[in-house]
């Protein structure tokens, strides 16, 4: 029975180790304390990641509906457990989650953490004093027919399910951003470029088009994804053999969690294999990579596309957000793309991360979901905001430079690929070195050569034809 020091301001709490005084204040217990003071790792507590701690309150609210359900859990307990989960879930009492995400034990510090917090709240609820747990206990009440092992992965996947949402939108939104700028610009003819090089020409709307079918394509991609995550091992207990927990449990705590969190969630076939696989985050993870690989790309492209003003590309204007130089006066960088181009590296590096954790699990437990969580949500966090920055600050105000491109275009040789089919591929070649030696336009060279007439060429020229497959133009003007 916990000893109460109100002098002190504390209470006095044992655990295997030995006794600790503890905040009397506080609802973390023990536990949590050595916890805390073992893991200084990252300075990122659970409450940095609200939704990690409003799963972890479904799950432990399902588990006491369900140990109700089945007798186990009286309802004076359990009524208790149940308000207090659905404090935590409203926002009440997320100061309190104090451990830091990364740490040894695969988890259990965190799910002590949620333990001891939901205890001590409905003590509260109870009239009791915090810490009174010859009443209501962390382990014995608030974790009946649970292990960290079956609790730590399904809340991670709850967490991470709703997590993506947001992403999810993001990526929309974004997509919805590059695809007005592809219909502002459909008819902006430019230079195509492969390897770097001038190749033929296309409109600065296909160009836009293309980053905004990449997004659309990865949203699919992270929806898939998340059939996966939607699986969990809850019931399995320790290793999935479900010792500890009533026979009917692991079906009934899993239609109760799916009526508490709102999502569909489903139990795994084979929970001895669900408990020590991480197969699922190394699949998102690795669709989070591919997502930032796009974004990174498409970023590149930007700052290419805008590079000058003077002696760059300069075809469009990214908006000017804060001035670029301490030294060099009137000079602006790119630096939305290029923020978002830091957050791609580095959600390229969390999917490392979380390769080789997945890897290293041993036997019948992976240890190390702790860091794929941690690396997990910096990578969902991170890429979200990094959508939404790029989107606000930066896509949305792009403009075109439509007489720096109709000045490259006509000064590139590209146009003869166009005519190659008219006039023929040695003519197509002397207009092209020709054009190359002497900084003349192919259209100037080919009307002086009489290879076309300047109606056929306008025809051959015109956008709808540069830019999509057809069939030969009729050159009845010529």
């Amino acid at each position: 029975m916990t000893t109460q020091h109100p002098a002190q301001g504390t209470r006095l709490e044992h655990d295997l180790l030995g006794y600790r005084e503890v905040d009397a204040n506080a609802y973390y217990g023990i536990h949590t304390l050595r916890a805390l003071e073992n893991f200084a790792i990252t300075g990122n507590p659970i409450s940095d990641y609200p939704q990690l701690a409003i799963a972890l309150a479904d799950i432990k609210q399902a588990a006491a509906l369900a140990n109700g359900h089945l007798g186990m859990l009286d309802s004076v307990r359990r009524d208790a457990i149940v308000e207090a989960c659905e404090a935590i879930r409203a926002g009440e009492l997320r100061e309190q989650f104090v451990v830091d995400l990364i740490q040894g034990g695969a988890g259990t510090s965190t799910n002590m953490n949620a333990n001891e917090v939901i205890c001590n709240k409905a003590l509260e609820i109870l009239s009791r004093h915090k810490g009174d747990y010859a009443f209501l206990h962390p382990n014995e009440h608030v974790n009946m027919s649970q292990s960290t092992n079956d609790v730590y992965p399904t809340a991670l996947r709850i967490a991470t399910y709703r997590s993506v949402q947001g992403l999810l939108r993001q990526m929309e939104e974004l997509e919805t951003s590059f695809s007005r700028k592809a219909h502002g610009f459909r008819d902006i003819l430019k230079v195509g470029r492969t390897q770097l090089q001038d190749a033929v020409p296309m409109t600065l709307g296909q160009e836009m088009a293309t980053y905004a079918v990449m997004l659309g394509e990865d949203r699919l991609r992270l929806v898939e994804a998340l059939s996966l995550i939607s699986e969990i091992n809850l019931g399995a207990t320790a290793i999935g053999t479900g010792i500890n927990a009533h026979p009917d449990y692991a079906a009934l705590v899993r239609e109760y969690l799916c009526e508490v969190s709102g999502l569909k969630l489903h139990t795994a076939p084979h929970l001895i294999e669900a408990t020590q696989d991480c197969g699922a985050f190394v699949q998102l993870s690795g669709v989070l990579k591919r997502i930032a690989v796009k974004l990174s790309k498409v970023c590149n492209d930007l700052r290419l596309l805008s590079s000058g003003p003077r002696a760059g590309l300069g075809e469009i204007n990214l908006p000017p957000v804060q001035a670029g130089s301490s030294i060099m006066p009137g000079k602006v960088n790119p630096v939305i793309p290029e923020v978002v181009n830091q957050v791609a590296f580095e959600v390229i590096g969390n999917d490392m991360t979380i390769t080789m954790a997945a890897e290293g699990g041993q036997l019948q437990l992976n240890a190390f979901e702790p860091v794929i969580a941690y690396s997990l949500f910096r990578s969902i966090v991170h890429l979200t905001n990094a959508c939404r920055t790029l989107d606000e600050k930066c896509v949305r105000g792009i403009t075109p430079n439509i007489a720096r491109m109709r000045e490259m275009l006509d000064r590139s040789v590209v146009l003869v690929t166009a005519l190659n089919p008219y006039i023929g591929y040695e003519k197509s070649t002397e207009v092209a070195r020709e054009a190359l030696e002497s900084g003349r336009t192919v259209s100037e060279l080919v009307l002086e050569k009489k290879l076309l007439s300047a109606g056929a060429l306008a025809e051959i020229l015109r956008p709808e034809v540069l830019t999509a497959p057809r069939s030969m133009v009729s050159l009845s003007t010529s």
